[in-house]
């Protein structure tokens, strides 16, 4: 059986595959559903060693973009790509979007919704007709 490659040609790798290089023989990131082999840049890394050994094995996505890398930085990274997370794993990294709409929960019964509007009317009516009726 042969490997699985992406529409871009490159080896799909499974996440479970990608959790275990987590060490500093060998250390794998994933950036935008791509992996990473980031081993021999550790010691290279402007950040230091430590920042790309935190993300070791895991989704580093986030923790890339909020650095802001520079363009250079980017091409130094697409040389070091070695695959492409499995699509059936991609669910495992994928975090909630947060929204910023607040949801209410409407629990509101047929009583609340038609009764007490009716009952009100009643009443404003009633007054209304007292008051002008003089």
């Amino acid at each position: 059986m042969g490997e699985e490659k992406s529409s871009a040609g490159l080896r799909y790798f499974r996440l479970a595959e990608v959790e275990e290089k987590n060490s500093s023989r060998s250390t794998w990131i994933i950036i935008h559903h791509k992996i990473y082999d980031v081993t021999k840049f550790l010691e290279e890394h402007p950040g230091g060693e430590e920042v790309l050994r935190e993300q070791a094995g895991g989704d580093a996505t986030e923790s890339f973009e909020d650095v802001g890398h520079s363009t250079d930085a980017r091409e130094m990274a697409a040389d070091m790509v070695i695959g492409e997370l499995h699509p059936e794993d991609l669910h495992k990294i994928e975090k909630p979007v947060d929204s910023l709409v607040t949801m209410v929960k409407d629990d509101s019964s047929w009583w609340s919704s038609l009764v007490i509007p009716t009952l009100v009317a009643a009443i404003v009516t009633l007054l209304y007709h007292m008051y002008f009726s003089k």
